[in-house]
């Protein structure tokens, strides 16, 4: 019985990579990723964890330094964390280069698992304004990924996938309930607390129930009494 191949995923916890996962459970044998960068909670992580047990993933979470990734308001709890609506040009919630230091982590796994696929769940849609979710920026990651590897050098083409760069949050939310993701595993929240409840007010949350309405179904999202 042939095997299926291996792909790396980055899987934050939230809804856009519970999909992704989804998506590429379908085809791949799946190496999951999550990051411990002093974000301000650990729920997604835990919503990861959980995640990768459903779709039978081997889950992997990388610890990065305290200050690596400060200066933003998702890592400095000094930073509040806009509730007013999406911000214009790149808000408070942009976290330096993390797209470009998760992908780096997820080149490196891929190499070592032989692995020619990496998949992320950004999206250029329903977006909240960063520069590393653009699809220049994934275009760019994989040139260099295939420039930089002695797998792509020798012509094993690394490819890095962004199934859902071009859907919008509602498409992405009906392609995964296609698939049977159950979405309130998922927290999207900025601000979550510690049972994983989201705020309602952040740009994610705001994104997130947007998504849910305009597909016209529930959303499952547990929500903190206000």
């Amino acid at each position: 019985m042939a095997h299926s191949p291996k792909a790396i995923v980055l899987l934050s916890g939230g809804l856009d990579s519970a999909t992704v996962l989804a998506i590429a459970s379908a085809t791949f044998e799946c190496h999951a990723i999550s990051f411990d960068y002093h974000q301000r909670h650990v729920a997604e992580l835990n919503a990861a964890k959980q995640l990768a047990r459903c779709y039978q993933a081997r889950h992997q979470v990388i610890k990065l330094d305290d200050g690596v990734m400060a200066g933003s308001a998702l890592t400095d709890s000094r930073i509040a964390v806009p509730q007013s609506g999406l911000e214009q040009g790149i808000p408070v919630t942009y976290v330096p280069a993390r797209n470009t230091v998760f992908l780096a982590h997820a080149l490196a796994v891929a190499e070592v698992q032989a692995s020619n696929d990496i998949l992320i769940g950004v999206n250029a849609v329903d977006y909240s304004g960063y520069p590393d979710c653009r699809p220049e920026y994934i275009n760019a990651f994989e040139r260099m990924a295939n420039l930089a590897t002695k797998a792509g050098v020798e012509g094993q083409r690394l490819n890095i996938h962004a199934p859902l760069l071009h859907m919008s949050k509602a498409d992405i939310i009906a392609n995964g309930l296609e698939l049977g993701v159950d979405y309130s595993l998922t927290v999207s929240c900025y601000q979550a607390d510690l049972q994983g409840r989201a705020c309602g007010v952040c740009d994610s949350c705001r994104l997130r129930r947007a998504g849910f309405e305009a597909a016209g179904v529930g959303d499952p999202t547990r929500y903190q009494t206000r």
